[in-house]
């Protein structure tokens, strides 16, 4: 049976839970249970605080985990665990940030206190880049208070906003350190039977949010035309209609441009322009 870690908590807990059942497994729905077994899929699912899951599944106790790249790289579990796949929600940045026109560089802070709570990801950084400093203030939470508080000149922190940096008088220094997101990871090298399946179930959940169907009518002599506009992934699905002068056209579309697609079909002739989701996909 495979055994999956996923968060517990936190900003990366509902996604994940949601994410898994348009995926097709069972999640729990009380949030005090720790363990879940879904017998028709053959997985048993742990609930553990999202910081805890690499080392988990580097320690081979679970089979994968969906975690924050940040934290897994955070974890410092070297090449026992990898990257299998990013999932496309909880987005943010790791960035350094100072009190606003103290700082003009990053390179400003060597040798200065670093607040954060990410002491092995800001470890990594620092000894791959120029600037020399081992004073890292480890902190839980509330790092932007550190500077005001004394206890550091800068910190190195996760930011989706910015806003509540500026509310602290800070500003973003330099470029990202890292860009964040969820991800799944495994045990390097191993493949446990259901891995694959899991994957590949994720893949069609992140494809299907990503697309819609897109189906029209079109006279036949624009149907060139419209397929241009709808070339879908392989290619379209073309059907005649009791009129021979129309086909019907089904295809897939990027549901960011859904509107705009709409809008050149309607121009060029077509009728009956439906957009609908797409809720499960293989590929």
């Amino acid at each position: 049976m495979l055994r999956i870690a996923v968060p517990n908590k936190g900003s990366l807990s509902d996604a994940a839970r949601e994410t898994l059942i348009e995926a097709g497994y069972r999640q729990r729905r009380d949030s005090k249970e720790l363990v879940l077994v879904d017998p028709d899929n053959s997985v048993e699912f742990f609930y553990l605080r999202p910081r805890d899951i690499a080392i988990y599944v580097a320690k081979g106790s679970l089979d994968a985990g969906l975690t924050g790249r940040d934290l897994f790289l955070d974890a410092q579990v070297g090449d026992a665990a990898e990257e299998l796949m990013a999932l496309g929600f909880a987005r943010s940045t790791f960035h350094f940030a100072a009190p606003a026109g103290v700082y003009s560089s990053v390179e400003e802070l060597a040798g200065k206190r670093i607040a954060t709570s990410y002491d092995g990801l800001l470890s990594d950084y620092l000894q791959d880049s120029e600037i020399a400093t081992d004073r890292i203030v480890h902190l839980d939470g509330a790092v932007e208070s550190s500077v005001k508080l004394g206890v550091a000149d800068a910190i190195a922190d996760v930011v989706e906003t910015g806003s509540t940096l500026k509310a602290a008088g800070m500003e973003i220094l330099g470029e990202p350190i890292l860009r964040s997101e969820a991800v799944l990871i495994g045990q390097t090298g191993k493949h446990p039977q259901g891995l694959d399946k899991l994957i590949q179930r994720l893949h069609g959940v992140l494809v299907a949010r990503e697309y819609v169907m897109v189906d029209y009518d079109v006279p036949r002599e624009h149907m060139d035309a419209a397929l241009k506009v709808t070339p879908g992934l392989e290619s379209p699905t073309i059907s005649p209609l009791a009129d021979d002068n129309w086909v019907a056209v089904r295809s897939m579309a990027k549901k960011k441009d859904m509107n705009r697609i709409m809008d050149e079909l309607y121009e060029m002739g077509a009728k009956a322009i439906l957009a609908s989701a797409i809720h499960a996909i293989r590929l």
